[in-house]
């Protein structure tokens, strides 16, 4: 096992870690498939994004739970050349960063978990393949605003999840090496986004569209939800530096 550093850095994801993914983000789905059906069943649009119809809950792995505009883009129109893809991505953003923020439902006190990081010298980001416009929306909309320095969404980096990316955006603006950072998700892209940066933890949550089958074989650590996480910084940051944590 490798050394671990001391954690000096959280890097979040959002939808299915911070807010709830499938209250927030269903009716959106939906409002999308209405508006910008390029052809056929608005609902079987719905479906291929991801979202059940049944059950209302989004799929682990989905294009919606974990890929970006540019995979929705893909996936709804195959036949879009380079220009109607990037107006088409540019309009879902747009209605994203409205409706998203309409319909967000926080998973928990985000003021709080914020405070509590910031309190214990930690740099915090948010890394999401949203838009940086509607992550920026949702923050204001939560009352976030200046409160979290670091924000990625997959339009401000080359090679958005799972790639690496994000977190060498965050390290490189935070002043942190990889092994310093945290990265702290509900699916597999955020998980994979750790080990390919050389994150110090890959950290799974389950509030999200994954379950701890789905979380186990990338995380090295899996806590049921944010509200554990700074109970269990505060006790990695105890560990000598060379100990390593089981999964749980």
């Amino acid at each position: 096992m490798r050394p671990r550093r001391r954690i000096r850095g959280v890097l979040l994801d959002k939808d299915g870690t911070l807010i709830d993914c499938d209250a927030t983000w269903a009716p959106v789905i939906r409002h999308l498939a209405v508006e910008l059906s390029p052809s056929g069943d608005p609902e079987d649009l719905v479906e291929a994004a991801g979202l059940d119809r049944e059950t209302g809950r989004l799929r682990a792995g989905s294009i919606w739970a974990a890929g970006s505009t540019r995979d929705l883009v893909r996936l709804w129109w195959p036949s879009a050349d380079a220009e109607e893809a990037r107006e088409l991505a540019t309009r879902i953003d747009a209605i994203c960063a409205v409706k998203g923020p309409e319909n967000v439902v926080p998973l928990l006190d985000l003021h709080g978990l914020i405070r509590d990081l910031r309190a214990r010298g930690l740099e915090v980001g948010i890394a999401t393949n949203d838009s940086t416009v509607a992550l920026a929306a949702f923050i204001d909309k939560l009352g976030l605003t200046g409160r979290i320095d670091h924000l990625i969404g997959y339009d401000s980096v080359a090679r958005p999840k799972p790639e690496a990316d994000m977190v060498h955006a965050f390290c490189d603006a935070a002043g942190l090496h990889p092994g310093e950072v945290a990265v702290v998700g509900d699916n597999t892209h955020d998980l994979d986004m750790a080990r390919a940066a050389g994150a110090g933890w890959a950290v799974g949550v389950l509030t999200g569209t994954s379950d701890r089958a789905h979380l186990e074989p990338h995380a090295d650590v899996i806590l049921e939800g944010v509200s554990e996480l700074v109970a269990w910084l505060e006790q990695t940051n105890g560990r000598p530096a060379s100990s390593t944590a089981a999964k749980e």
